[in-house]
C-alpha cells in the first residue's frame, strides 16, 4: 500500500510538473469534474418547458421534477465530489477477453458526466462501483488498483493505493479509512459512503423485495447503513419507489434533525421523515400513562379487543327489507340479508369496505327478483337501488358508521364495553389498569396518551385500509411496542422494510425482547435478520467498560468489538461538585470537535446553572454545533442514536436511578456510555453502580 499526503511531501514536490504528479492529476480532475457538475447544473436550469406540456398540471409536475434534479445537482464545497478510484485490470464485462484494456473509474456520491456524456464520476451504488467496498487481496473482483482519496475540507489533500491484484504487497489497514472514521463530528451526522465495510455493503445493496433487520450495538454503523439502504433502493429501483414512497422512522424529532442531511448530501430529497406518533397522529395527545398503562395498552392483544369491539356495531336483520320502484315492491327476506352480513363477516372485510359493499349485495338480490319476473334491469338499475332510501336506512341499522377515535374513547371510559370485548383475552386487573379515572366528554377534549393514539390507529385500520409505502427505514426499533410495531407494518404491507435496532440499547418497560417477535408483529415474519459487530465509531476503552453491562440486560448478545486503531481516551472521575463537571467540559472542549454533557434528566437544570455561571454557551439536541458553540447539555433519555466527538457523563447512578426499573436504567447508562467517538470522562459523586464494577 503506497500513500502520498501533499504537494509538499519529499513524493510529491512543488516542482513537479503536473503530467508526472500524481496528486496534481486528481486534483485536476476534480476540478474539471466540478465544473462539469456546474455544467449539468446550468442545462437543468436552462430548460424551457413551454412547448412540451400538454397543460398547467403537467407544466407543474415537471417544473417540481426540474426542481428537484437542479437540487440533487447541487455542489457541495465541504463534501468530496469523489473519493475514490478503481483501475480494472480489463474492460466490465470482457475479463476473459485476451487482451482487454483495463478501465478507471472514479466513484463519488452521484454519477457527473462531461459534454459528451462521458462518465467523469460514477455513483457509489452503480455495479461497477461495487468492488470499490467489497474487493480484498483474497477475492481482487478483477481490481488492479484502488485508490482512496484524503480531503480538507473540500480539497484534495492526500491519496493511498492498494494494489489488489500484486501478490508481492500485503494486506495493510487503510490510514485514511481510519483517519475519515475518527474525522471530529461537528454539526449533523454526515454520510459514510467513503467508509462502507464490505460486511455494511452487503446489507445496503440487498433488494426491495425482501426486509431486513439489523441487530447492530453502539458504533456499528446501524444507522448509516439503513440510509445507505435507502439512497441506493432509490437508486436501483427510482420509478417504482417514486409510485410507492420511502420514509424514514426515528424515535424523536432531535433524532430526525440530526440525521436529516444524510440523504440529501447523497442527492436524494424525496424521502420523508417523521416519528411513530407523527404517523398515529389522529388526535392531540396531551396526556401520559404509567408504565403499567402503557405496556397494557401497547401489548398486541389489545388489536383483538379493538377488532372485537369494531365488529359488535353490525347488527342482526329483524324484518325483511322493501324496496319501492315505481308501482313494484321487491321484498329482501331478514334471513338472505343475514346470510349478506354473515357472509361479509367471514370474508374478513375491512369494516368501511364490507359497508360499501352490503348496498350493492342488497341491490342485487333486488335485481335477481327483477329478471325472475321478466324485467332486464342493468348496472345502472342495480346503483339506483343500491342508492334507495330504504337500502341506506337497512345498511345504517345493520352496519353503522364507526368513528374509531369514539370507539376508543369508549372502550377507555367505559367499564362493562370494555369487559364485554375484552373477556378472555385481557384480565380484569389488566381491564382495571387502563381505564381512564376521570370519562372525558368528547374526543376532542380527552387528554390522549401516545398510547391511545396508536389505539386510534389500529382502529382506523380495522375500519379502513391504511396506504402502503414501497419502503420503510425504522431505526431505533427496539424501543417500539408490539402495537406500534403494527402501527409502522401498516405503513409497508405491500413494500418492504428496514428494522435498525440494539436490543441492548431497550429502555421503555415494553421494550422488544427479540427480534422474531418484534418482526412478527411488523408483519414481517420472513425477514432476514443480520448482526453488526465490529464497532467503528466508539473507541476500544469505552466498549470494553460499557459492555460490562451487556450480561445484566442483554445476555447473549455479542459484545461490540471495535476496530479503531486509536484506542480513544477515557477517564474514571470523582468529583465533589458541579463546578468539577463543568470543568471535565471545559478540558475536552479544548480539543477539536463536539463534547457532550450526558446527564440523568433530572440533574440538566442544574447542570445548565452551572454552566451559564461559567459562562460556557451550550445547545440542546438537534440544535446544530457550530465553531463558537460546540456543548450539548444532553438529557439522558434524549442520548439514544446521537454522537459527540467528546462526551462527559454526569452521575452514571443517578442515570440508573432516573428510571423505573434497574434493567431499564443499566440500558439507559449502556447507551449515555456509548455515545463518544473519542473520548470519555464519567464524572460521579456517588458510588457507581456495582454492574460496572
Amino acid at each position: 500500500m503506497s500513500t502520498s499526503s501533499t504537494p509538499s511531501t519529499p513524493s510529491t514536490p512543488l516542482s513537479t510538473p503536473v503530467d508526472d504528479d500524481p496528486l496534481a492529476r486528481e486534483r485536476a480532475h476534480l476540478s474539471s469534474s466540478r465544473s462539469a457538475l456546474r455544467a449539468m447544473r446550468e442545462d437543468a436550469e436552462a430548460l424551457d418547458i413551454s412547448d412540451v406540456t400538454a397543460n398547467w398540471v403537467n407544466a407543474q409536475i415537471l417544473e417540481r421534477q426540474i426542481g428537484e434534479r437542479i437540487k440533487a445537482l447541487a455542489d457541495l464545497s465541504h463534501t468530496p465530489l469523489f473519493f475514490g478510484r478503481l483501475d480494472y485490470l480489463h474492460a466490465p464485462g470482457a475479463e476473459q477477453a485476451e487482451g482487454a484494456e483495463g478501465e478507471q473509474f472514479y466513484i463519488g456520491r452521484r454519477h457527473v458526466h462531461d459534454g459528451d456524456g462521458d462518465p467523469m464520476v460514477i455513483d457509489w451504488r452503480a455495479p461497477v462501483s461495487q468492488p470499490f467496498y467489497r474487493a480484498s487481496k483474497k477475492d481482487p473482483m478483477d481490481v488492479g488498483l484502488r485508490r482512496r482519496f484524503g480531503y480538507t475540507g473540500g480539497d484534495l489533500t492526500a491519496y493511498e493505493d492498494e494494489h489488489l491484484s500484486d501478490p508481492a504487497e500485503t494486506a495493510r489497514t487503510s490510514a485514511l479509512l481510519q483517519r475519515e472514521i475518527e474525522r471530529p463530528r461537528v454539526g449533523p451526522m454526515r454520510d459514510i459512503v467513503a467508509t462502507i465495510q464490505p460486511e455494511q455493503d452487503e446489507i445496503v445493496r440487498s433488494g426491495l423485495g425482501g426486509t431486513v433487520c439489523v441487530q447492530g450495538g453502539p458504533g456499528t454503523g446501524k444507522t448509516a447503513v439503513g440510509l445507505h439502504r435507502v439512497a441506493y433502493l432509490l437508486y436501483a429501483h427510482r420509478e417504482r419507489l417514486a409510485r410507492t414512497g420511502t420514509l424514514v422512522i426515528g424515535p424523536n424529532k432531535s433524532f430526525l434533525h440530526y440525521i436529516e442531511q444524510v440523504l440529501p448530501a447523497l442527492g436524494e430529497l424525496t424521502v420523508r421523515q417523521g416519528t411513530v406518533d407523527d404517523l398515529v397522529a389522529h388526535v392531540e395527545v396531551r396526556g401520559t400513562d404509567d408504565a403499567a398503562a402503557a405496556v397494557v395498552k401497547g401489548d398486541a392483544r389489545m388489536a383483538e379487543v379493538l377488532r372485537r369491539a369494531v365488529r359488535s356495531h353490525v347488527g342482526r336483520p329483524a324484518e325483511p327489507l322493501v324496496v319501492v320502484r315505481g308501482s313494484r315492491r321487491w321484498r329482501v327476506p331478514a334471513h338472505e340479508l343475514e346470510e349478506m352480513v354473515r357472509e361479509l363477516l367471514e370474508r374478513g372485510m375491512r369494516y368501511g369496505a364490507a359497508r360499501e359493499a352490503l348496498p350493492q349485495r342488497i341491490a342485487h338480490a333486488v335485481l335477481v327478483q327483477m329478471e325472475r319476473s321478466g324485467e332486464a334491469p342493468d348496472d345502472r338499475v342495480q346503483d339506483a337501488v343500491a342508492r334507495n332510501s330504504a337500502v341506506k336506512a337497512a345498511v345504517k341499522a345493520l352496519w353503522p358508521a364507526v368513528d374509531p377515535a369514539k370507539l376508543v374513547l369508549r372502550l377507555l371510559t367505559d367499564a362493562e364495553f370494555l369487559a364485554e370485548h375484552a373477556a378472555g383475552v385481557l384480565s380484569e386487573e389488566e381491564q382495571r389498569t387502563i381505564l381512564w379515572a376521570k370519562p372525558a366528554r368528547s374526543v376532542k377534549s380527552a387528554r390522549w396518551s401516545a398510547a391511545d393514539a396508536v389505539l386510534v390507529d389500529e382502529a382506523r385500520d380495522i375500519v379502513e385500509r391504511t396506504h402502503s409505502l414501497g419502503h420503510v427505514v425504522l431505526d431505533e426499533a427496539q424501543d417500539l411496542s408490539p402495537m406500534q410495531y403494527r402501527a409502522v407494518g401498516r405503513r409497508c404491507t405491500t413494500g418492504s422494510a428496514t428494522v435498525l435496532g440494539d436490543l441492548a440499547q431497550g429502555t421503555t418497560p415494553w421494550a422488544t425482547r427479540s427480534w422474531e417477535e418484534a418482526l412478527t408483529h411488523l408483519g414481517k415474519a420472513d425477514a432476514v435478520i443480520e448482526e453488526l459487530t465490529a464497532g467503528f465509531r466508539v473507541p476500544t476503552d469505552v466498549i470494553t467498560y460499557a459492555s460490562r453491562l451487556l450480561p445484566h440486560i442483554a445476555p447473549g448478545l455479542t459484545p461490540v468489538a471495535s476496530v479503531r486503531e486509536n484506542p480513544g481516551f477515557f477517564d474514571l472521575r470523582p468529583v465533589t461538585g458541579d463546578d468539577e463537571v463543568v470543568a471535565a467540559c471545559e478540558e475536552l472542549l479544548r480539543n477539536e470537535g463536539s463534547t457532550g454533557l450526558i446527564a440523568a434528566d433530572a440533574r440538566i437544570p442544574a447542570l445548565a446553572e452551572a454552566l451559564a455561571a461559567s459562562g460556557i454557551a451550550h445547545l440542546s439536541p438537534g440544535e446544530e454545533t457550530t465553531a463558537e458553540t460546540r456543548l450539548t447539555l444532553v438529557p439522558a433519555s434524549l442520548a439514544k442514536g446521537l454522537e459527540y466527538d467528546y462526551v462527559v457523563l454526569d452521575e452514571p447512578g443517578a442515570v440508573v436511578d432516573g428510571e423505573p426499573d434497574e434493567r431499564t436504567g443499566l440500558r439507559r447508562l449502556y447507551v449515555a456510555l456509548t455515545r463518544a467517538v473519542s473520548g470519555l470522562i464519567v464524572t460521579h459523586a456517588a458510588a457507581l453502580p456495582p454492574q460496572l464494577a
